[in-house]
């Protein structure tokens, strides 16, 4: 791990933040954005939405459990940096297998200890996130800042094709990644499962758009074989796989230039019932003919209240989003909002009146987070399994 304070941090209005790099020798742009979770942070660094991102945890320990091979929700970590206040460079944990900076540095990615998260954070929320630079060069401050300046921004951009799979696959054939585990080892050292997951009997296919690995787990325990593929992949094709449902993934950055997937998906709507998360509510509210805006600094942590406007009923949710469904704009008088966000009354769900169709903008597969909303896994198996074919 490097010593010294040649971690460097630079908002484009200015502001520099220094610390002690860990991670990779490197240099890169992002967005500015804070996560408030106080654990998962394996699950943050590599979840495909913080493509373009440089994330600050707002919990001041970071590092104690170490990285495993299992909790990763991605092929690769994706988010461009990561400042955290204080380092535990030292693992303690049966299941980790290498340290946070160790990993770090395998996938390229810089690191900071020692930044001032809690001032970091109070700017973001008061100026909103920011283009800025990361860097354990030893660059100078006026470098850095004129680095985070001239990065190109998030919005606007296809972050999209960076972080999905290339070619299609089935999650999980062999029934091995989606059953849920138990604390401890069994006899032999390896995790022990819990009971065998029940028969994939109903056929989906799910749009990777940046797809989190919890949430295709959560969909195969309710049963689902899931045919995962590509984001450009059109209607056609879609069908071809003779599903019985649609499934639209998270993912990273702008909607708006994902021209592909609103055709796409606003093409399937009334044929095959769709189910969307997070940036697939967004590609639904595209495709519903609305449109979407920039959040001021995004929502991203563990504890963010959602009322369900059908029931009443809040539920405590994962999020990780930086673009919201502008309610202004949803005209069509076939659509309505389900949910909303108790903080600052954003849309968090929206359901089509004749159509099987949903989203939410929020994670229910809670990687990391509460597993309040869980039960929309079997809302959508309970949708499919009504409509008529």
């Amino acid at each position: 791990m490097a010593t010294g304070m040649n971690g460097i941090f630079a908002l484009e209005d200015g502001t520099v933040f220094r610390g002690i790099g860990f991670g990779a020798k490197t240099t890169a742009c992002g967005e500015a954005v804070f996560n408030t979770s106080m654990t998962g942070y394996q699950e943050i660094i590599t979840d495909p939405s913080y493509k373009g991102q440089i994330v600050a945890m707002t919990y001041p320990e970071i590092g104690n459990y170490g990285i495993n091979s299992v909790d990763v929700e991605s092929w690769k970590p994706h988010l461009d940096g990561f400042l955290v206040r204080e380092l535990s460079a030292i693992p303690s944990n049966w299941r980790s297998e290498q340290s946070l900076p160790d990993y770090l540095n395998q996938n390229g990615i810089a690191g900071i200890q020692g930044i001032d998260t809690r001032t970091l954070t109070k700017i973001l929320r008061v100026k909103g996130a920011m283009k800025s630079c990361i860097s354990t060069e030893g660059i100078s401050d006026k470098e850095a800042i004129q680095r985070a300046k001239e990065w190109r921004g998030i919005v606007g951009v296809d972050l999209v094709r960076d972080v999905a799979h290339p070619k299609p696959f089935i999650w999980d054939p062999d029934n091995k990644l989606s059953r849920n585990w138990k604390i401890g080892r069994n006899r032999v050292g390896d995790i022990e499962y819990t009971d065998e997951l029940r028969p994939a009997d109903i056929p989906i296919v799910a749009f990777d758009f940046g797809v989190k690995y919890n949430i295709l787990r959560r969909l195969r325990q309710r049963g689902f074989h899931i045919q995962v593929v590509p984001p450009q992949t059109t209607a056609s094709e879609v069908m071809a796989y003779k599903p019985r449902g649609i499934f639209l993934s998270n993912g990273p950055g702008d909607p708006d230039p994902l021209n592909y997937a609103h055709t796409t998906v606003r093409e399937l709507i009334g044929h095959i019932p769709i189910f969307g998360i997070c940036l697939g509510l967004e590609i639904l509210g595209f495709s519903f003919g609305g449109r979407c805006f920039k959040l001021k600094f995004g929502h991203r942590g563990a504890n963010q209240p959602v009322k369900n406007l059908e029931d009443g009923n809040v539920a405590i949710t994962s999020q990780n989003h930086g673009f919201a469904v502008d309610v202004e704009s949803m005209r069509n008088p076939d659509v309505e909002v389900s949910q909303i966000n108790l903080n600052d009354r954003t849309i968090e769900g929206l359901r089509h009146k004749k159509h099987p169709v949903f989203g939410v903008q929020y994670h229910p597969e809670a990687s990391p987070g509460p597993h309040d909303a869980s039960y929309l896994f079997d809302k959508f198996r309970q949708l499919i399994e009504s409509h008529k074919v």
